[in-house]
């Protein structure tokens, strides 16, 4: 039974409201319908499927958050045991130009064998996201780092 897709990931945050506009105006996510949980959450999506889902985090998490979700950590910033999260993508050039327009800073990284080429970007939480593209298109674009020469 093969994984198909990410079906979703959770970030806790100190702030949902800076969270959820970075994720809607650098990657491009859009507010969807959630969940009445009794408890504050928003959920961003991706070609009409949910795959970023929003709650606040830190000491004072409301009850009805902790007996739905449990609270397995206080953090709000950083990417805890989780050290990143990946999309496909595609319109490497456009991405690149977007990014630089929005003033976020990333990094290029290319997986030649596995015919990658990879944008790198932290999010407000300190989440570090991961953007595949195929290495076809970054035809004249170097990366900085490449795994087949590390």
């Amino acid at each position: 039974m093969p994984l198909r897709r990410l079906q979703h990931f959770l970030v806790q945050t100190a702030d949902m409201g800076a969270t959820k506009d970075w994720y809607v105006r650098v990657l491009g996510l859009e507010v969807g319908p959630n969940p009445d949980f009794k408890f504050p959450v928003c959920w961003l999506y991706l070609d009409g499927e949910d795959v970023l889902h929003l709650t606040p985090g830190g000491r004072d998490v409301s009850e009805n958050r902790k007996t739905y979700l449990g609270q397995e950590s206080e953090a709000t910033y950083g990417s805890g045991v989780v050290d990143h999260v990946a999309f496909h993508a595609t319109g490497l050039a456009d991405m690149i130009a977007h990014l630089e327009a929005q003033g976020v800073a990333f990094t290029r990284r290319q997986v030649s064998d596995q015919g990658l080429f990879q944008l790198f970007l932290v999010d407000p939480n300190g989440v570090k996201i991961e953007l595949c593209f195929p290495v076809a298109e970054a035809a004249g674009i170097d990366a900085e780092v490449k795994a087949s020469e590390l």
